[in-house]
């Protein structure tokens, strides 16, 4: 009888945990979705109403139309431009980003050298600085090489990023290193162990990582500005913020093109959720 009171004591408590937790992440979800819901309902609207009545959660349908989306699909702007440019940069800082920071990640965690842990240190310490401090002094670098006002100046400082080293450092080390010896006695070069026995395993956290650095690399906005000049090689966080101006503004294309915005970075989602949760939980080889 004790046994089963404990039982069902402890069913109850699980049972009001789960419902708890399905009413916190309903409400983070719904503080998630209101915004992302209010700018849709806005690119319905004139940019005036906007500008006027800021935004608003009920739509006013006497008043929606399409123009927005016409001004954004035919209209003379560069908003085309600035999404080419970041889409473009996107995806070349994921794959450099995720190919330079695995390969680091790799050597830290299945080799041994002298000063390992004396630069894996060095990687936390870098990890824990904001990039307000190191800003300036970087702008400072990149200059002095001349790489002002180009792309290679906004990915080559975070090709080795230290956050993604952390991750995958994590993650191999729960591989075995049997299968680093297993390559080498078939023959393998250090490179095709990489990438024919290592990578492959790495989904997971390539899709997770892929997802972050995506996300930072679309949303990214300080450093681009201070580095970009040439208009025509604005991103489009930069693009679009240069439509508010003490000169004019327009809100019908900031609006609408905040909506634009958040599709690849859904797309990016829908594409790797199916390993996200296994990349950011995952620690062991699974059979």
């Amino acid at each position: 009888m004790a046994m089963d009171t404990i039982g069902k004591s402890q069913k109850k408590k699980n049972a009001v945990a789960t419902v708890l937790m399905i009413i916190f992440f309903s409400i983070l979800a719904i503080l998630i979705v209101i915004p992302v819901y209010a700018i849709f309902v806005a690119s319905f609207h004139p940019g005036n109403n906007l500008l006027q009545y800021g935004l608003n959660l009920n739509p006013d349908f006497a008043n929606m139309t399409l123009s927005n989306y016409i001004l954004l699909f035919t209209g003379s702007h560069d908003y085309w431009i600035w999404f080419g440019n970041s889409l473009l940069l996107t995806v070349i800082t994921v794959v450099l980003t995720l190919l330079v920071s695995s390969f680091v990640a790799y050597g830290f965690a299945a080799y041994d050298f002298k000063g390992k842990n004396f630069f894996f240190v060095i990687v936390l310490i870098i990890l824990s600085i904001p990039f307000e401090v190191i800003m300036l002094p970087l702008y400072s670098q990149i200059s002095s090489w001349g790489m002002m006002d180009s792309y290679v100046s906004i990915v080559l400082p975070f090709l080795a990023h230290a956050s993604t080293i952390f991750f995958f450092r994590q993650y191999l080390l729960g591989l075995p290193k049997s299968l680093i010896e297993a390559g080498r006695i078939d023959g393998c070069t250090e490179y095709g162990i990489f990438f024919k026995l290592i990578a492959p395993i790495m989904k997971p956290a390539f899709s997770a990582m892929a997802i972050l650095n995506g996300m930072n690399a679309w949303n990214n906005y300080m450093w681009p500005l201070l580095v970009i000049r040439s208009s025509e090689k604005y991103t489009l966080t930069i693009g679009l913020n240069t439509l508010i101006n003490p000169y004019g503004d327009n809100y019908s294309l900031l609006v609408v093109g905040s909506v634009f915005s958040i599709i690849p970075i859904f797309i990016l989602f829908i594409c790797f959720q199916r390993y996200f949760i296994e990349g950011m939980t995952a620690g062991a080889v699974k059979g």
